[in-house]
Parts: structure tokens; C-alpha cells; sequence
């Protein structure tokens, strides 16, 4: 969440990143309920003073009828306390679930507008691939060289499940570590995380856990969820931890499974592996000093480009526009492969993203370090994908097939397949 002593004095700032974001937040309800919290806390804080008062009284000498009438008062006093704590608990709860309404402050050169389609390309990387026969999408590739089968994955586990299977196991297998590889030699410690979080992380890093919007596999009755990116579990490793300045940045990567509803993820671009509710993911993860988080942004960026450009593969980098941000992200740049299957003549398809979140998340999850001169400060927590293998699988499937149905394996990972062709077994 944002600074919410700042509601007031960057009110007009607030309200138009509301805005330019298209959020519906009631900025106004907020504030109103934080001047009932504040006014509901001042009056706990004296009752409680008045009742130790009273309390301190009764420890002297008195005569019966001062006793009584002390009695009388502290349990007034108790009576209208605890009423007046039930108060504030329920407003207090109601402003704390507001408050993480409010998104992040936007980087002054993200691009305004409501939609992908308003974000802006800064930079392309090769042309893309033109072949001299019609393309095929990953799937029919998938099905016709017997590596992909969706239709035994709905069967067994419903609609956008799927089975990988004999050469384009080893694939994946091949891009975990490439990547893994890369990420690690930039100093990146390795994790495996859970696949499993609590609410209250989801909520701290910004994933709403619950209601018709979410995205999230909620496990009924046990107050968790399934993840949807290795961000949150990576993201809630120090909640409620105070770093030391001298161990920032902190660099982790952690390779996870990743469970997704997609409710409402429909259309022609969302087919075959492009959008589906489970897929394996390796995330890189960032803590560093305010002022330095800017710099590692791009660090991540210029990492996601030497993994895709390692691979040979053309893409375009976007810097999501304020509409299209989700509510942690202070600036998102994403990496759109191009994908030759899409459509009639291919298109880009994000394979890729990045987000600066500044002190958002940290704030929610009370992460924090002591600055040089003692003062406890919020650090700054930054994500982005290394690589999200079914995504990255798409790409490579499309981009390297051959005129007789085969895939070539892109040459940086021939080494980790031990083969440099997709063919169909026999």
C-alpha cells in the first residue's frame, strides 16, 4: 500500500493516478473513514488513560465510599471502552481493507491510456520470421509431433490442462536450466518455492486471494492459496523482517509451479499453452535501497533480453501503459515475442514482464532496513519473469519449426537437450 499519511497532502496526485489508472476507488470514502479511525483511536487512547488513572486511584488508601464510587467508574469505564475498542476495531479493518484499494504511485513516463493497446514499444530486437510455407501454430505442431496433448489434459483435469510430452519434456527441462543458468551467474540465489502461500502474503504483494475478479485458486478452509507466480512466495520471504543495509540488493530466483483461474481468458490468442491454468515459471526477485531501484529495474530487463535474445528469437519491448498496470507496479515493461502461429501472419505475445514496485509491497508486508543513521526506512521490491517455460515453448515451437513439421532446437540450447531436432517418433 502507499503512504497513508500522504492521503491528504498528495490528494490531487492520488486521485488522478486513480484516474489515468481507470480504477474505481472511492479516494474521498477513504479519507473519511481515516478522520473516523484517527477521531475513534483518540478516544480509546483517553478511556485508557482515565481507566489506569482509576485504576492507579484504587491502589491507595480510601474510605468505603470513595471505593465505591471508583468501583462504579472503572466499570463505566470498562464498559464504555471496550464499546468504543469494538468501534474502532470495525473501522480500523474496514480502512486497512481500503487502503490496499490505492494503487502505486505511476513513473512519470509510464504512458497514459486504459489498454494494452495504449502502451508503448521503446525498442524491437530482429525482424520477425517469415517462412516460405504457411506457419502452424504450437498446437497443431504439438499434436502432430505427439509432444502436446489437450485434449487427454481436459479429460483428466478439465480445460486448459494439458500433458507435455516425449522430446518437449527434455525441452523444458533444457529452458529451466538455460535460464537458471543466466539468472544465477547475475547473482541470483536459487530457490524452489512453495506452490502453496497464506492470504495475507497474496494480499501483501497485491494479488487479491478472493471475489469473482481474482485469479487466484483459493484452498477452502485453510486461510491459502495456490500461487500464481513465484513473486509472492519470493515477495513474502522477509514479512515482518528489518534487513541489513549491507546485505542489499538482495537477489533471489525461485522456480515454481504457477496456478492461474484466467476467468474470462478467452479469444483466439489465448489457445493451446498461451493461457492456461498451470505452468511452471523461474522468477527473478529483488530488495534494494529506494534510490536504487530504478537501476535494477533495468538490470532485470537487460537479463529477460540476454535469455530471449540468447534464443534467438524476435521481440519488442513494451512499457505497459497506467491502465494496464496492475495496482503494486510503479512502472512494467514487458517482452513480446513474436509468435508466427497467431492469426494469419503472426503477432506478438508477451512472454515476459518486469515491475518496479518501489515501497508498495513492502509496506503491506512491513519489510524494512535501517538507514546509516538509524532510521528504520521501507526498502524497494522489484520482480520479473526469467522465463515462463510454456509461454517461452510457444515461441520456440513457432519461431524454429521446418517445412516437414519438425523443430529445430534453438542452438544456445542444444547443449542441455542433447539433440538439436523435433521430429515425430515413430
Amino acid at each position: 500500500m502507499i503512504d497513508i499519511k500522504e492521503l491528504k497532502t498528495r490528494y490531487e496526485e492520488i486521485k488522478k493516478n486513480i484516474q489515468d489508472r481507470y480504477m474505481n476507488v472511492d479516494l474521498d470514502k477513504i479519507i473519511a473513514d481515516q478522520e473516523k479511525r484517527a477521531a475513534l483511536l483518540l478516544e480509546v487512547e483517553d478511556l485508557r488513560a482515565k481507566r489506569n488513572e482509576n485504576a492507579s486511584k484504587m491502589k491507595g488508601k480510601l474510605d468505603p465510599e470513595t471505593r465505591q464510587s471508583l468501583i462504579a467508574e472503572g466499570k463505566a469505564l470498562k464498559e464504555t471502552l471496550a464499546q468504543k475498542e469494538a468501534e474502532f476495531n470495525e473501522i480500523d479493518a474496514v480502512f486497512s481493507q481500503e487502503a490496499r484499494t490505492i494503487p502505486n504511485y505511476v513513473h512519470p513516463d509510464v504512458p497514459v491510456g486504459k489498454e494494452d493497446k495504449d502502451s508503448l514499444a521503446i525498442k524491437f530486437h530482429l525482424e520477425p520470421k517469415k517462412f516460405p510455407f504457411k506457419a502452424k501454430d504450437h498446437v497443431q505442431l504439438g499434436e502432430e509431433l505427439d509432444i502436446l496433448d489437450f485434449d487427454s489434459g481436459a479429460k483428466v483435469a478439465g480445460q486448459k490442462f494439458y500433458y507435455i510430452k516425449n522430446q518437449l519434456v527434455i525441452l523444458q527441462m533444457a529452458l529451466e536450466r538455460y535460464a537458471m543458468d543466466i539468472v544465477v551467474k547475475h547473482g541470483f540465489t536459487p530457490f524452489i518455492t512453495p506452490d502453496i502461500a497464506k492470504e495475507e502474503i497474496l494480499a501483501g504483494i497485491g494479488f487479491n486471494p478472493r471475489g469473482e475478479e481474482s485469479n487466484i485458486y483459493t484452498l477452502e478452509g485453510t486461510g491459502t492459496c495456490l500461487v500464481g507466480t513465484a513473486e509472492i512466495t519470493l515477495g513474502g520471504y522477509y514479512q515482518n523482517t528489518i534487513l541489513d543495509k549491507a546485505d542489499l540488493p538482495i537477489r533471489m530466483t525461485g522456480l515454481s509451479h504457477c496456478f492461474r483461474r484466467e476467468a474470462g481468458g478467452a479469444g483466439q490468442y489465448s489457445k493451446g499453452l498461451y493461457r492456461v491454468h498451470q505452468f511452471s515459471k523461474l522468477e527473478m526477485f529483488i530488495y534494494c535501497l529506494p534510490e536504487e531501484s530504478e537501476k535494477y529495474h533495468q538490470e532485470i530487463l537487460s537479463i529477460e533480453e540476454e535469455i530471449f535474445s540468447g534464443l534467438g528469437l524476435a521481440y519488442r519491448i513494451v512499457d505497459t501503459a497506467t491502465g494496464d498496470l496492475g495496482a503494486p507496479a510503479y512502472r512494467k515493461f514487458d517482452i513480446e515475442a513474436w509468435m508466427p502461429g497467431r492469426g494469419e501472419e503472426g503477432e506478438y505475445g508477451e512472454v515476459t514482464s518486469t515491475s518496479n514496485c518501489t515501497d508498495y509491497q513492502a509496506r503491506s508486508l512491513n519489510i524494512r532496513y535501517r538507514d546509516d543513521d538509524g532510521k528504520i526506512r521501507f526498502v524497494h521490491m522489484l520482480n520479473g519473469t526469467a522465463v515462463a517455460l510454456s509461454r517461452a515453448i510457444v515461441a520456440i515451437m513457432e519461431n524454429y519449426q521446418n517445412e516437414d513439421g519438425s523443430i529445430s532446437i534453438p542452438p544456445a540450447l542444444v547443449p542441455y537437450t542433447g539433440f538439436d531436432k523435433i521430429t515425430k517418433r515413430k
